[in-house]
């Protein structure tokens, strides 16, 4: 069997890259201030063989001013929702969750222009530094919140609507892992105004969660739930008394 060569140091120059493009969005934020990160990502995208890499550099730049938008919306969530938030200023510089968010929304550009490896490069950059596994599929819409951040994971094709705040631990995944399902629905639905707390699992691309609804934490939902709805885990903790402290 003869192996194909990868130069495995291109994940090294996708670090740098978006690291850098994360902090130019809230310093150069517009399309011509971001121009001194065009060589790295030309040189990137030479690496994955995508053809007309300047080319694509222009129609990706076109992206930031809104992708910043976005985000400012996103921090505004954050500050909104998180009792121990003091400033947009501590969301921007030390928050893993929004962090996240910023990578995914970066990657979500590429992924719609069908530019191949990338955005997954992306995300998983994020995915180590956060805990947070947001595919660059996902669509997700405005002023989204993730609290603490660790453990989460939001499948390829999750739809993600308005003002949706999840917490550690929540999978929104595909009920069957299936080859032949790759180009089918298989993550479920966020509708507007849905909190999913920690440890929820949510599987399945015809699952539904209604607007206005609330996931309780340590529950596992594989169908819809309509809107308005309070899901919760039933369980009752037996509290005894240990044999030396009997009096």
């Amino acid at each position: 069997m003869e192996f194909k060569q990868y130069d495995l140091s291109l994940k090294d120059e996708v670090e740098n890259f978006t690291k850098q493009l994360f902090y130019a969005l809230f310093k150069d934020v517009c399309q011509e201030k971001a121009e001194h990160l065009k060589e790295k990502f030309v040189k990137i995208l030479n690496g994955l063989f995508v053809e007309n890499p300047s080319e694509v550099w222009q129609v990706y730049q076109q992206t930031f001013c809104e992708i910043r938008e976005k985000l400012d919306l996103d921090a505004q969530a954050f500050e909104k929702t998180d009792p121990a938030c003091k400033s947009l200023g501590e969301v921007y510089l030390a928050y893993p969750g929004f962090h996240a968010i910023a990578v995914y929304r970066l990657s979500h550009e590429l992924y719609k222009m069908e530019i191949p490896i990338l955005p997954r490069m992306m995300s998983e950059y994020a995915h180590g530094l956060t805990g947070t596994d947001i595919h660059p599929g996902a669509v997700i819409g405005n002023s989204f919140f993730i609290d603490h951040a660790t453990g989460i994971v939001i499948g390829e094709t999750t739809v993600i609507k308005e003002n949706v705040k999840i917490y550690q631990g929540v999978t929104l995944g595909g009920i069957q892992v299936k080859k032949e399902l790759a180009s089918t629905k298989r993550h479920p639905t966020i509708e507007n105004n849905v909190t999913i707390y920690a440890n929820a699992t949510i599987l399945g691309g015809d699952v539904v969660i209604g607007s206005d609804s609330v996931i309780g934490a340590n529950v596992c939902v594989t169908t819809s739930v309509p809107q308005g709805s309070i899901v919760t885990y039933e369980s009752e903790n037996k509290i005894t008394t240990r044999k030396s402290y009997v009096r």
